[in-house]
């Protein structure tokens, strides 16, 4: 009867453990509420009667080229669960990134996202930059048409156009909503600014540096 027992305590461990988690995180943060009724926000969105569910639901029409006559030279097109509300809860995404001749897609992250990308016109120099844990070591390659790269959740990266003429770039990304943080937008546009004590200090740099580079207009290339 005691091994029994023991057996019984033993898997209810090992389930606590496996369902014991806590889920990924769908947007920058979910604040918790005591009173539901005021409550506008899931991790996530709030889910149709499959009953009412319809084709347009899981439709995007027309992924076209984006504006890239705009300081980067870039511009992308997201097509996420904003775009696509059937795409709640499936945990995928894409993208269209259109490059003017030398046009940048900023260094930037994904906290919520891995992205995959396949160059579909053009050639692009893509990059990543791995964590302090690795020495922020910098993985680059020259894409042609057809080549995929795959870019870690969270992790910094970029891609600009090398070639002579436009690109464009597919990314699929392994999140509804990977979100988007443009380090260079993050850093020096921020609401309120950063202090420029602490920035000066962060980077090594006068005050005036940090001063000027704060005065610039951030241009965003990508609201996804």
């Amino acid at each position: 009867m005691k091994v029994v027992q023991f057996l019984v305590v033993l898997l209810a461990l090992a389930s606590s453990v496996a369902f014991a988690y806590d889920p990924s995180p769908l947007q920058d943060f979910c604040v918790a509420i005591n009173d539901t009724k005021t409550g506008v926000f899931v991790n996530g969105k709030f889910c149709k009667d499959p009953k009412l569910a319809n084709a347009d639901d899981f439709f995007f029409r027309g992924l076209g080229a984006g504006d890239t006559a705009n300081p980067l030279g870039s511009e992308v097109t997201a097509v996420a669960v904003n775009e696509i509300l059937g795409l709640n809860t499936l945990g995928i995404s894409l993208a269209r990134i259109d490059f003017a001749p030398r046009g940048l897609n900023p260094p930037h992250t994904h906290p919520r996202g891995t992205e995959i990308l396949v160059v579909l016109e053009g050639t692009l120099y893509v990059g990543f930059v791995a964590s302090n844990q690795n020495d922020n070591r910098l993985f680059t390659k020259v894409l042609n048409k057809g080549d995929v790269f795959v870019f870690p959740i969270g992790l910094i990266h970029f891609q600009q156009n090398v070639g002579y003429g436009n690109a464009v770039a597919i990314a699929g990304l392994s999140s509804q909503n990977p979100g988007v943080i443009t380090i260079a937008n993050a850093v020096f546009g921020s609401k309120p600014p950063i202090s420029d004590d602490i920035l000066a200090k962060a980077f090594q740099v006068d005050k005036n540096i940090i001063d000027y580079l704060q005065k610039q207009f951030w241009y965003n290339n990508n609201n996804s």
